[in-house]
């Protein structure tokens, strides 16, 4: 026997005798063995778990020549989900968890983004937005297969309005289809009547990708209605170089009106291309990418009175954005510039992310119970969702975005785009909302969804609505 266990016996010999539990007299054994138990650590009470959170990927481009569009997205999204964690507890109690990933504007970086984030949190992705029309045409087919709704708020694939071919692509709000006849309409407003289009001759200066060519079939047929002249201009991305394309546009077209769909750095070396030939800026309509602050103030004075269409509003003045400013940025808190509160990109950013909100709130509603959900339940909600006046009047945002309301076999919305005119120093609403031309854009959508259809073997859903 070693010399430290002689040790404690001879003292566990000398103790008095314990009191077992039952009252009974303790032998020394019992009385080592008692000892060794209380010596045990015991367990610490486990800590309840916490409550699950639904998980929303942000993937966007805070960096590249995009980053001025890019990070307001990413930032204002993440701001407006912040709002509701701190003003509301999350949606219907369920807190909100985002996670960033870094997509430089380029489609391989946002298929990586999709492909990292699409199982992350109890329930995975709710639903994604590519931001980037090049990445949209990548996925569609992945969100399929993974029951995940791509969300694709004025950008992408105008045919995936079809929801019967594309149960999970949502241009939720409007498409690029629909846009140009808005602007279309919105020229027939400037010339005194739709009749004084025939004759006119449009330029359509647009970026060198399928964003800017996106919009080239629907021109062709309004102006086979309308009886204008129209010629494309491709810009090389990223659009630093412009000279002979304007020269082209201003010498040797000489259009009555044109078209800028361009994209960050493109839009403000436009404007003063435009200038530097002498074609006056109010007789240039921007596509809603190229209608921000970002996208004028660098032009300076060549940006005076030009047009660009808008799905959303601009400024701060709207009880959704006020509540963002006393929650968060007060307190010293979110990620965007407090100086970019209100702008075009900003206030898009809160668009999107009002959508995507409504759409995990009506989800909850239709599965009955409030915890989070998943690609499949969203795709189903977003199916029905409809954002009147009264419901974006709880939401503090009429005005700052248009009804929407979508269904089965309509994940595009239609809805109506307002015109705004840059004064030198801010935006100006030059119209109120504009209806889009259905009767030339819906049955594109449909011929191209069946085409689609066809050549991916596809057999189109049966909707009710």
């Amino acid at each position: 026997m070693r010399s430290g266990t002689l040790v404690l016996a001879a003292a566990l010999v000398a103790l008095p005798m314990a009191i077992a539990p039952a009252g009974l007299l303790a032998a020394p054994g019992e009385i080592i063995r008692l000892a060794q138990e209380d010596a045990v650590a015991k367990p610490a009470p486990q800590k309840p778990a916490p409550p699950p959170t639904q998980f929303i990927p942000i993937a966007a481009y805070w960096t590249g020549p995009y980053a001025a569009g890019g990070s307001a997205f990413g930032d204002g999204m993440a701001d407006y989900y912040r709002l509701l964690n701190e003003r509301d507890g999350g949606i219907n109690g369920v807190k909100l968890r985002w996670e960033k990933c870094e997509t430089a504007y380029k489609a391989e970086r946002v298929v990586a983004c999709y492909e990292k984030l699409k199982k992350t949190g109890t329930s995975g992705m709710p639903f994604f937005h590519p931001l980037s029309t090049d990445a949209t045409y990548a996925l569609v087919e992945q969100g399929r297969a993974d029951q995940i709704p791509i969300i694709t708020m004025g950008y992408g694939r105008a045919d995936g309005s079809d929801g019967r071919v594309f149960p999970y692509l949502f241009p939720a709000i409007t498409s690029y289809w629909s846009q140009s006849t808005a602007e279309v309409r919105f020229i027939g407003q400037l010339e005194g009547g739709m009749e004084k289009l025939e004759g006119l001759k449009i330029a359509n200066v647009h970026h060198d990708s399928a964003y800017g060519k996106e919009t080239i079939p629907v021109l062709e047929r309004q102006a086979q209605k309308y009886g204008f002249e129209f010629r494309n201009f491709p810009v090389a991305h990223p659009g630093l170089d412009q000279k002979s394309i304007w020269l082209q546009v201003a010498r040797q077209y000489k259009p009555d009106y044109v078209i800028l769909r361009g994209w960050g750095v493109m839009n403000p070396m436009a404007l003063k291309e435009a200038r530097r030939v002498k074609f006056p800026a109010n007789r240039v309509i921007g596509a809603w990418w190229s209608g921000s602050e970002e996208d004028v103030i660098p032009a300076g004075p060549a940006a005076k009175d030009y047009y660009a269409a808008g799905y959303q509003s601009a400024g701060a003045d709207y009880p959704v954005i006020q509540d963002m400013i006393r929650h968060i940025y007060d307190q010293g808190e979110g990620d965007m510039d407090p100086r970019r509160v209100g702008s075009i990109y900003f206030n898009r950013a809160v668009a999107m992310a009002i959508v995507g909100t409504e759409a995990i709130r009506d989800a909850m509603r239709i599965a009955g119970e409030n915890r989070p959900v998943k690609g499949s339940e969203v795709q189903a909600a977003l199916e029905q969702l409809t954002l009147d006046d009264a419901r974006l009047a709880k939401l503090g945002a009429v005005g700052l975005l248009p009804e929407i309301r979508l269904s089965c076999r309509n994940h595009g919305g239609d809805s109506p785009l307002k015109f705004l005119q840059w004064n030198g120093s801010a935006w100006q609403e030059a119209t109120d909302w504009i209806g889009t031309d259905q009767s030339i854009v819906r049955p594109m959508v449909e011929s191209s969804a069946a085409a689609y259809a066809n050549e991916n073997g596809i057999t189109p859903r049966i909707c009710p609505n």
